[in-house]
């Protein structure tokens, strides 16, 4: 065997698969006892609220357990062990969140249970990173001038309206109308940062642009990551910006929406020459179908925008997503 092959050998036998950039979420913790011994062989079972997946794991002879690929959203935990009542908690994971619990069980037979009512602490002490996550409440409540996604960025501490490129009109090689991406997180540059659609990338190399800008009605929610993020992020070197998008769920749900923007309704001043001409159309639709056996059936979500003034020629743009994914 040649020396190369020998130090090939030796990589592959050390190596270990490498953590990507992901949307999912991961909950890990600990069973003890009231007198804070591990439990061991407890079965853990998570239960999404919106789709009724489940996911179950046994915690080992440390009693540890984790977790990971959870999608985002609202769970049930449950707790089983032999000699212990059942145990009982709902939690919220959002997107790439790190969460780390700590369960005691109480000496019980397995008719009696325990509900923990208390929430899980707010403060993440797995990671360092600084964030926020824009939440469905946000994404479907706060007005939105354009329905443009990235106008939801500027929420997050730390954000402002970006200038360049990236704005989507001042470069001939990104006219991309409906695309902009221009946003300055953290003192950066506007070319500085990094988009996440669904655990992939979703950015242009170019300029560092927002390849595809979903429709509002499509996202679920998204985290927004400022500084010290870690190390399975940093495409680049100004904010992390992870998008989930909805998919299918246990209930048909759609949206079709039409909002128009017109001149011939505009209040005019008593000094004005006139009314300016304005014909905005922006409209769209979104479905998710009913989940069947556990799968996630298709989610998909159309959205365009047609517009015109005294001063610019009539724009179109328009944007399509597509989505199946298999529940875990």
């Amino acid at each position: 065997m040649t020396k190369r092959s020998s130090l090939l050998l030796l990589l592959l036998l050390f190596a270990r698969p490498a953590d990507g950039q992901s949307n999912y979420a991961v909950l890990s913790g600990s069973v003890t006892d009231l007198q804070h011994l591990p439990v061991a062989g407890a079965a853990v079972q998570l239960t999404a609220v919106s789709t009724a997946a489940i996911r179950r794991v046994i915690t080992n002879q440390q009693g540890a357990f984790e977790a990971p690929a959870l999608l985002p959203d609202d769970y049930e935990l449950r707790i089983e062990a032999s000699g212990f009542a059942i145990a009982k908690q709902t939690l919220r994971l959002e997107v790439g969140q790190k969460l780390a619990l700590d369960i005691a069980l109480k000496i019980g037979s397995v008719a009696e249970g325990v509900k923990v009512t208390a929430g899980s602490e707010v403060l993440h002490t797995t990671d360092a990173s600084v964030g926020e996550v824009v939440e469905p409440t946000s994404i479907r409540e706060l007005p939105l001038n354009g329905r443009m996604l990235i106008d939801r960025v500027l929420t997050v501490p730390g954000a402002h309206v970006g200038f360049g490129a990236q704005t989507g009109s001042t470069n001939p090689l990104y006219w991309r109308p409906g695309q902009r991406s221009a946003v300055v997180i953290g003192g950066a540059r506007p070319n500085a940062n990094f988009f996440l659609l669904d655990g992939a990338s979703n950015t242009d190399p170019t300029f560092n642009t927002q390849n595809l800008s979903p429709s509002p009605d499509a996202v679920k929610e998204f985290l927004v990551e400022t500084s010290s993020y870690t190390a399975d992020m940093g495409g680049a070197g100004g904010g992390q910006i992870n998008i989930v998008t909805h998919s299918g769920s246990s209930q048909f749900y759609g949206t079709a929406y039409e909002f128009l923007r017109n001149g011939a309704m505009d209040a005019s001043t008593f000094e004005s020459m006139g009314n300016n001409h304005l014909v905005q159309n922006n409209f769209g639709a979104q479905e998710k179908n009913l989940l069947l056996r556990q799968l996630r059936r298709p989610a998909a979500s159309s959205s365009g925008c047609s517009d015109s003034d005294g001063t610019h020629a009539g724009r179109n743009s328009g944007r399509f997503q597509y989505e199946q994914r298999q529940d875990l």
